[in-house]
């Protein structure tokens, strides 16, 4: 009989099973050999540096599914292993975005040292997402936009950078003059919604001397996609002489994957979902970056 022990956190599970010589107990019932010792040392100290921070950091999750437990689960997992990477315990505080708008943007907002602007589909909270992504950019708080949250950050510099107040999504509003974002060409003709997402893996060229660059120090990459809308390239050339560039694109399709801005400590939006693939043993680079910028926003708060 193996116990489920009560543990602090889930990432004490391995370590309290071998405790209990599980591993022993499964090769044995397979038949295999369970002789000689296995090096969990990485596992150990990544749970000594969880449960003994250097720094506490808020960061508010700003998304439309917040009251649901397991909405974003990707995302807090990928904040635990970044805040470990920074000594830094991650206090991930969810922010329904029905809840924000240009009014109260500060006074629900400014507690945080970093933002982070969740995906999703569809209209409602999207107005609360991009005035979110407004304060953090005008305030110069650190910012992480993902998919839609990218998708979000396009729209909000079309309007009160560029000037085109009904700058917009296709897929919220197909009439805008101003369809920053809109859907693959080769993908209008199909109909059904599931053939229209592109999904799985896709390569991504990254610009040198960008911040994502300096995320991932390597200028080829391959992230992670679920979605229908694609930034529109004929605004691309008016918004990077504005100061939002694209500092990743697709080689074969020229799709815009990141975006961010020249002029503020760490905005970044990604059209990607990062948080797929961050592990204890190998955090997302994107993560990791967004939490250092957020413990050295903290600090100066402090100072």
């Amino acid at each position: 009989m193996i116990e489920s022990i009560d543990a602090e956190t889930i990432y004490d599970v391995p370590l309290l099973m071998k405790e209990e010589k599980l591993d022993e107990v499964v090769l044995n019932k397979l038949g295999m050999s369970s002789k000689g010792e296995y090096d969990l040392s990485n596992w150990t100290n990544f749970v000594a540096k969880l449960k003994n921070p250097k720094n506490t950091i808020r960061i508010g999750l700003v998304g439309k599914y917040v009251e649901l437990n397991d909405a974003y689960k990707s995302i807090a997992e990928a904040f635990t292993h970044a805040g470990v990477v920074n000594d830094s315990k991650v206090e991930l505080e969810r922010v329904h975005s029905e809840d924000i708008n240009d009014e109260n943007a500060e006074s629900s907002l400014g507690k945080f040292n970093g933002i982070l602007v969740a995906p999703g589909f569809g209209e409602r909270g999207i107005d609360g997402k991009i005035a979110a992504i407004k304060f953090a950019r005008q305030s110069g708080l650190p910012f992480l936009g993902i998919c839609l949250g990218m998708q979000c950050a396009v729209i909000e510099y079309a309007r009160n950078v560029l000037g085109y107040a009904d700058a917009h999504s296709t897929e919220i509003n197909p009439d805008t003059s101003y369809p920053v974002i809109d859907i693959m060409e080769e993908q209008k003709a199909i109909t059904l919604k599931g053939g229209t997402m592109r999904l799985g893996a896709y390569n991504c060229k990254i610009v040198n001397g960008s911040k994502v660059m300096d995320c991932y120090e390597k200028e080829m990459i391959s992230e992670r996609h679920r979605h229908r809308f694609e930034f529109n390239n004929k605004f691309l050339e008016e918004f990077e002489n504005n100061g939002l560039i694209a500092s990743g694109s697709n080689p074969e399709g020229e799709l815009v994957e990141i975006v961010e801005l020249r002029d503020h400590p760490w905005f970044v939006g990604v059209q990607f979902h990062p948080e797929y693939k961050s592990t204890v043993a190998n955090p997302h680079p994107l993560f990791v970056n967004f939490v250092k910028a957020a413990v050295e926003q903290s600090q100066i708060v402090v100072s």
